[in-house]
């Protein structure tokens, strides 16, 4: 027996789902309000022009029988009944095109707006809640569910227009002759039961074969884009059953959902027809018995037909119920949580001061970063460093404001980030990542692309200097016009662009996540010599090398998503768990297999300490090999953390630059 609670739990199981159902389609209506509100004059337009179509089409049996009537009596008024009919039966033509051409104005239109606010919504969430979406998924929902949705609008408009003829002709019948329309309306009940069925079998179905699809859509570009993976490993046949692997249970739905859309509309049809028989019959007798003429009865049969034309709305009807279920997937992108932007601007002349007070961030019902509390220092180099895990990329995120906080605050010059204008935020803090992504036609647009106003040449060809690109960019076949379609670049040669991007839009801060982890031993030096001499923003650098540990001014130690401990590299290196860091990293980078022995750990630490050595003493030197005042308009002045590094000379000469 199950236990007595049982039911209970049941049953507020499914009230959650309906609740949760109820909601997703509300945000699913907002959406396509917000989408079609723009274009509510079109809407407006289309529903007109129906409405006037329907009135030809009500106007003409009643017309077309009396210029029959009047033909039949060799009436000399029957040629002008006659022109009016031609103008009616053009009228209702002209209309019909005129709704054809506004309607598919409108669906694009509509199409276009969800499109929009999905992407829109998407760009300016928080990355973490937009990776949620898988990009197969993201592109289904954002091409095929979006134009399906956008129909919707116009697809009422025609509804609302498409039930006037039948109602009208329902309304004429009883005018023309009772007994011929109770006989018509004898079979309405039976049609609207077969309309409500599909109605509410129609959407779940249309709800299980979207889903479906968006899932296979998210298999085939996550295949797309390991293309390469999947040919060394050559797993081609495994992807392609892992991507079809839902292929049936798509036919079956696909099946079902035309099944129930086919079943309708064969009742539809197998019931119209019966409808017009019956009226035809009793409209001979009524002609036999003399109480309607022949023009009254071609006037009758004719508005029995408009009248089964009801039928013709369950197309329509079975547009808007796709419509609608596609209009939850978009709707699952447009009502993304928008990352909250103020209106301040930062205070002229700030050097780039950032606080962390209380910081929290919490991922899946775990908190990841847990009160964290920092003061940077304007014009410094700060790393983070840490075990994987530990909490450093989420810190450089909540650091330039690529996610909100859920406690505590982060300040830049005294400025919460939250509320400052999104322009502000972009332009005053840069990111540059571990594997970034470029946007332009050619090389130079790519570094040149961000917020604000496009930097002059001279400012990309330098930022390229300082990331070490433009001796290879030069080589490309156009230099820095190539186009990146055209210019094959490794993974160190990706990073250097995107640091040369992050200098060439360096403001008051500048993140650096893993930014140089591609990169050889001795360009990442340059590149680091680069961020202390020719960078005027507070750097805060996500570090998994040491010797980015010993370059910099300050090291913050996260451990578990806490700070453990702040202080230079060499302050630090006299704890064993710090140094463990290191020998950490370095012990993941052999990877299983790799042939290492019992006892190894020892020997890495003791090659890690070396190391450190050898870092400490080039960090001391850096100073010396930089020339001051390389970068335009440089000016170097003593900073945090200035002439202090491992064994108290990793920044020996070396200034901050401001």
């Amino acid at each position: 027996m199950s236990p007595p609670d049982a039911a209970p739990d049941a049953a507020r199981d499914h009230a959650r789902e309906d609740a949760g159902k109820d909601a997703t389609a509300r945000a699913a209506d907002r959406v396509l309000k917000t989408a079609a509100r723009p274009g509510a004059g079109r809407t407006a337009a289309v529903f007109g022009c129906s409405v006037a179509a329907a009135g030809a089409a009500l106007a003409e049996p009643a017309v077309l029988g009396h210029a029959l009537d009047l033909l039949l009596r060799r009436d000399p008024a029957a040629s002008t009944w006659i022109v009016w009919c031609a103008l009616v039966v053009a009228a209702e033509v002209l209309l019909d095109a005129a709704v054809a051409r506004l309607t598919g104005d409108v669906d694009a239109r509509t199409t276009a707006r969800l499109r929009g606010l999905g992407l829109a919504r998407l760009l300016r969430t928080a990355p973490h809640l937009a990776a949620r979406h898988a990009p197969g998924e993201v592109a289904a929902r954002l091409t095929a569910h979006a134009a399906e949705a956008g129909i919707v609008p116009g697809a009422l408009a025609r509804a609302g227009a498409d039930l006037l003829p039948p109602l009208g002709a329902v309304v004429a019948l009883l005018l023309i002759d009772v007994w011929t329309a109770l006989a018509f309306l004898a079979g309405l009940p039976l049609l609207a039961l077969l309309l409500r069925a599909f109605a509410r079998d129609s959407g779940a179905g249309v709800s299980r074969y979207q889903k479906v699809q968006l899932a296979m859509a998210g298999r085939l570009v996550e295949s797309l884009a390991g293309a390469r993976t999947v040919a060394a490993a050559g797993t081609e046949r495994r992807e392609v059953a892992r991507i079809l692997a839902t292929l049936p249970e798509l036919g079956r739905e696909g099946r079902l959902m035309w099944r129930i859309y086919g079943a309708a509309m064969a009742r539809t049809a197998a019931l119209m027809p019966l409808l017009l028989y019956v009226v035809l019959c009793v409209g001979g007798f009524r002609l036999a018995a003399g109480a309607l003429g022949v023009g009254g009865l071609l006037a009758a049969v004719r508005y029995a037909g408009l009248a089964a034309g009801v039928g013709a709305v369950t197309g329509r009807l079975s547009a808007v119920v796709r419509g609608r279920a596609a209009a939850r997937r978009v709707a699952d992108l447009a009502t993304l949580p928008e990352l909250p932007q103020g209106e301040r601007e930062l205070p002229q002349g700030g050097p780039g001061r950032l606080e962390l007070r209380g910081v929290r961030l919490v991922r899946g019902g775990v908190t990841v970063l847990r009160d964290v509390d920092l003061d940077l220092p304007g014009g410094a180099t700060v790393a983070v460093v840490g075990r994987s895990g530990s909490g450093k990329t989420l810190l450089a995120a909540a650091a330039g404001r690529l996610t909100a906080c859920d406690a505590g605050h982060v300040r830049l010059d005294g400025v919460p980030l939250e509320e400052l204008s999104a322009d502000a935020l972009r332009r005053e803090v840069g990111h540059a990542f571990d594997r970034p992504d470029l946007f332009g036609t050619g090389v130079g647009s790519a570094i040149a692309f961000g917020a604000g106003p496009a930097p002059d040449p001279g400012a990309v060809r330098a930022a390229a200097r300082a990331a070490g690109a433009d001796a290879f960019v030069r080589r490309l076949p156009e230099g820095y016009d190539t186009p990146l379609a055209e210019a094959p670049l490794s993974g160190g040669e990706l990073q250097r662009l995107g640091l040369a991007r992050a200098f060439c839009h360096a403001g008051r801060l500048l993140i650096l996540d893993d930014a140089t982890s591609s990169l050889d031993t001795v360009t990442a030096r340059e590149v680091e010599r680069a961020l202390a001499h020719e960078v005027r923003a507070t750097r805060l650098v996500v570090a998994h090398r040491i010797s980015s540990a010993a370059r910099a001014d300050l090291v913050v130690w996260l451990d578990a998503g806490r700070v453990r401990a702040t202080g230079t590299h060499a302050h630090l290196w006299s704890d064993p768990a710090y140094r463990a860091v290191f020998t950490a990293e370095s012990e993941a980078g052999r990877g299983p297999g790799s042939g290492a022995k019992p006892g190894s750990g020892a020997k890495a630490a003791s090659e890690v300490e070396a190391r450190a050595g050898a870092e400490a003493r080039a960090g001391a030197g850096a100073g010396a090999e930089a020339e001051p005042g390389t970068g335009p308009g440089l000016r170097e002045e003593s900073g945090p953390g200035a002439g202090r590094g491992p064994g108290g000379g990793a920044g020996g000469g070396r200034e901050a630059v401001r």
